[in-house]
C-alpha cells in the first residue's frame, strides 16, 4: 500500500500540487460544507505530496494554520513519513485542555505508526500523564487506533495481540462494557496464517483465564473463540 501511494504521489505530483493550491480556503475558518470540501480535497492532496516533498508543505501548513483541522491534517502527513516530533509537542501544548482533540492526538500517533512500531507506540502512550483507561474515549483513542492499524495490530511477533489483551484484562473490572466491545478486534483471527492464529488465540485464552472475568467479556471471548 505504501509503495502504491508513493507511486501515485510521484506520477500525479503536478496535479496534486495544483489541487492543493486551488483548494486552499482563505479567510477565517468556517465549518460549512463548501469550505469543508475544499479543505478535505487539499488535505488529501497534501497527504500524498508529503511523500515526495519531505514534508515541506505540511510543515508550512501546520505553522500557518489557524484551526485544528488544518493542523491535524498537516501533523498526520508528517507522522506518516516519520517526521513531526516538534509539531506533536506543539499540538499537545496548544490543545491539552480539549479532551476530544487530545483523543485525536493520541490516536493519530498509533494509526500513523509503522507496523513494527505500532504496539510499542501504543504502549508508550499509556505512560503519558493524560492517558486514563477509565475514560472510554481515551482508551479507545489508543487501543482502537491500534486495532485499526491492521498491519501493526497483526504484526508477526504478536505484540499487538499481547498488548491489547493485557490492557483489556486491566480494563474489565473498571468497564466491562467497553472491554467487551474492544475485544471484537480479535474477531477476524481465522483470516490469518497459522502463526498469527496461534498468537491471537493465545491472547484470547489469556483474557478468558483472567481471574474474576466479567460475564460480558467471558461471553464475547467464548463466541470469538468458537467455544
Amino acid at each position: 500500500r505504501r509503495a502504491l501511494r508513493e507511486a501515485i504521489a510521484a506520477h500525479c505530483a503536478p496535479t496534486l500540487s495544483r489541487l492543493f493550491d486551488q483548494h486552499q480556503v482563505p479567510g477565517p475558518y468556517t465549518p460549512d460544507a463548501t469550505a469543508t470540501g475544499h479543505r478535505s480535497l487539499a488535505n488529501a492532496a497534501l497527504a500524498l505530496l508529503t511523500l515526495t516533498d519531505a514534508g515541506d508543505r505540511a510543515t508550512a501548513q501546520f505553522a500557518g494554520a489557524d484551526n485544528m483541522t488544518q493542523q491535524l491534517a498537516a501533523l498526520a502527513a508528517l507522522l506518516d513519513i516519520g517526521a513531526g516530533a516538534d509539531q506533536l509537542t506543539r499540538f499537545a501544548d496548544q490543545w491539552s485542555q480539549d479532551r476530544l482533540v487530545m483523543d485525536k492526538w493520541f490516536g493519530l500517533q498509533v494509526s500513523c505508526a509503522t507496523p513494527d512500531k505500532a504496539a510499542a507506540t501504543a504502549a508508550q502512550l499509556t505512560t503519558h500523564p493524560a492517558f486514563d483507561m477509565r475514560n472510554p474515549n481515551r482508551f479507545r483513542s489508543v487501543f482502537g487506533a491500534l486495532a485499526g492499524n491492521h498491519a501493526g495490530f497483526h504484526a508477526r511477533d504478536g505484540a499487538g495481540y499481547d498488548l491489547l489483551a493485557e490492557w483489556l484484562i486491566r480494563l474489565d473490572p473498571v468497564n466491562p462494557q467497553t472491554t467487551a466491545r474492544m475485544i471484537t478486534a480479535f474477531e477476524t483471527w481465522r483470516r490469518y496464517d497459522p502463526a498469527r492464529q496461534t498468537r491471537a488465540t493465545a491472547a484470547l485464552d489469556r483474557i478468558a483465564d483472567a481471574p474474576g472475568l466479567s460475564r460480558d467479556v467471558a461471553e464475547m471471548v467464548g463466541r470469538i473463540r468458537g467455544r
